[in-house]
């Protein structure tokens, strides 16, 4: 119906363009128009002014010798004041930008070693970017932006990326607790060494108060006790000791049992070695 009374209708974010007798003659915006078709005017078609999307996925290989698909993401879209340009010049917009896409990224990859490729990503996507804009101008297109969303190496070589990185931190995990280890080595150490010279000292003080309790003894005996002598009186305290430790031995059942000569003919033997002893250590 539209035809017959020679009226169109061009949608919004859209322009027509609007030919007579097969040549260019005007860009119609959006709205109703008059296009008198019986004196030779058509519509050629319709160009969209909407921002569209181009993902664009390109193979190719780093410095390193190592193959990635980079895929850039292109926003683009055609401008009303050059809306004969994109029409007419071009008639296959996404393969022209699809060829500039991958003549920039390989041009630029290959200069890359794998790591900085993904570290350098947003100077590839300006790269793109500016190459893209300076040929898609001419042809009345306006890339709005570029950016690479995707970078894929082959599937052997992501899983030697993570099992380096997985040795990494299992190395710095051995180093932190070998230093853990270390530290309560270090602290074990110093806790044992002051335990051994507190126990020291403990036994020193030990054996100068059973040295000072048996001068003592001794000295007391044989006040009260005419006609003996220290020897004497020794002999009984250390024959009395020895006993009062077998007793103990013998009482108790977890203790480790130490066999020491015990006959009546060895209590001079014993006396005298544990005398000898205990002298030597006072001196």
């Amino acid at each position: 119906m539209g035809n017959l009374f020679c009226c169109v209708q061009v949608d919004q974010s859209t322009v027509a363009i609007k030919e007579q007798f097969g040549k260019y003659q005007d860009v119609l915006e959006p709205g109703c128009h008059c296009v008198p078709w019986f004196l030779g005017s058509q519509l050629a078609g319709h160009l969209s002014l909407r921002v569209q999307q181009l993902d664009v996925r390109c193979e190719t290989k780093t410095k390193d010798n190592v193959f990635v698909n980079v895929v850039a993401s292109i926003q683009y879209r055609a401008l009303a004041d050059k809306a004969n340009d994109a029409f007419y010049k071009l008639s296959n917009t996404k393969g022209q930008i699809q060829a500039y896409v991958f003549d920039v990224i390989r041009a630029s990859v290959p200069k890359l070693n794998l790591d900085d490729v993904f570290e350098q990503k947003n100077e590839i996507a300006k790269a793109v970017e500016e190459e893209l804009e300076k040929a898609m101008s001419a042809y009345g297109y306006e890339i709005v932006q570029t950016l690479i969303v995707d970078i894929v190496p082959d599937e052997h070589v992501k899983r030697a990326m993570n099992e380096i990185n997985a040795a990494a931190r299992l190395r710095v995990a051995a180093n932190e607790k070998a230093e853990a280890e270390k530290i309560l080595q270090i602290k074990r150490a110093e806790g044992e060494a002051e335990s051994k010279y507190l126990a020291g000292l403990g036994i020193a003080r030990q054996r100068q108060a059973i040295v000072d309790g048996l001068r003592d003894s001794v000295l007391g005996f044989s006040v009260n006790v005419p006609g003996t002598s220290a020897k004497d009186v020794m002999d009984m305290v250390l024959v009395t000791q020895y006993f009062d430790t077998m007793k103990e031995i013998g009482a108790s059942s977890k203790s480790s049992a130490v066999f020491i000569p015990h006959g009546p003919g060895a209590v001079r033997d014993v006396a005298q070695q544990i005398r000898d002893g205990l002298l030597q250590a006072s001196v």
